[in-house]
């Protein structure tokens, strides 16, 4: 029987990854705070040093809220060799830390390590954000040292933290598009690499606002996926991104991604597929916030009730 949880993480209350985003995060005892009386019961990591970084600390601070810590987003530029190995020492600074934290809390479910792309970076990517073309993808060379890359770190993962690692796919990086996604695991191990599906940056990336790419790339990545994300994708600020010609940056300050139910993504058919599929864990809920997007706690309630509506 499918047993869904469902948290939140700190890109909801402003701390988001990218330089040049500042959020105007809240300290992060107030978002966690906020995030347990929202009705979320789960948290990540957010950016290293946001929360922190002393294993018995952050137990503590997660402990008293009953919280648990689920994972944490790592990028890492893939398709440059000379990143890899600096790329594999982050990510084991961090893994070694959630796997610390989860030990001391006793966790059924380890957290995960949240592998992408060093996204942001590439300013044609990065322009063409929820509109690339096959023109804009990488080499088959790039492809072979990004998917080396990837095995790498949860390579180095696994044996040295004992986590598992997912890649999340993202606007503004290599691995955006359903078929960029699809190749990226056809090239990995499906025993040491898996997906973390983020419903509204699948359906900003493929370029389409149907409510079925989702169910699409639930049916197609079933096998791999073991952890999602839940994002919203408001129709008519992607055509508008589209049609004006908005970079990544910019169709986030629009609020591209929306308030759970206000956009595309066909929610509710959503859970019925993990349900059908037996999904077993999170679903953690990202809602970009920003300064004039309102307030981050009333925007995490609003989620809340929305889910709750449908059953988790």
């Amino acid at each position: 029987m499918s047993t869904i949880c469902v948290a939140n993480a700190p890109c909801s209350w402003g701390s988001l990854e990218f330089d040049g985003m500042e959020g105007g995060a809240v300290p992060y005892e107030q978002m966690l705070d906020e995030l347990k009386e929202t009705g979320y019961s789960g948290t990540e990591l957010g950016d290293w040093g946001y929360m922190p970084t002393h294993p018995e600390q952050l137990h503590s601070e997660l402990a008293r809220r009953e919280l648990v810590m689920l994972g944490a987003f790592v990028p890492v530029a893939l398709k440059d060799a000379d990143a890899h190995d600096a790329g594999v020492a982050e990510s084991l600074k961090i893994a070694r830390l959630l796997a610390d934290v989860a030990e001391r809390g006793g966790y059924d479910q380890l957290p995960f390590l949240a592998l992408a792309d060093d996204n942001g970076t590439d300013p044609v990517r990065t322009a063409h954000a929820g509109r690339t073309n096959h023109e804009m993808s990488m080499t088959e060379e790039q492809w072979k040292v990004f998917a080396r890359g990837a095995e790498k770190v949860a390579s180095a993962v696994r044996s040295e933290a004992g986590l598992r690692t997912v890649f999340h796919h993202h606007c503004a990086g290599f691995v955006e598009r359903p078929d960029e996604v699809g190749r990226l695991l056809d090239m990995t191990d499906p025993d040491l690499l898996g997906l973390v599906l983020d419903t509204g940056h699948y359906t900003y990336g493929s370029g389409r606002n149907d409510s079925k790419i989702v169910l699409e790339g639930l049916d197609r990545f079933a096998g791999r996926i073991w952890y999602i994300h839940f994002k919203d994708c408001h129709p008519q600020i992607a055509d508008l991104a589209r049609s004006e010609g908005w970079d990544y940056f910019e169709a986030i300050r629009q609020g591209v991604f929306c308030e759970l139910g206000q956009g595309c993504v066909d929610f509710p058919a959503v859970l019925s597929r993990l349900r059908q599929q037996n999904y077993d864990g999170w679903a953690v809920v990202e809602q970009d916030v920003l300064p004039g997007m309102g307030s981050p706690k009333q925007s995490a309630q609003r989620n809340r009730e929305y889910l709750r509506t449908l059953g988790i």
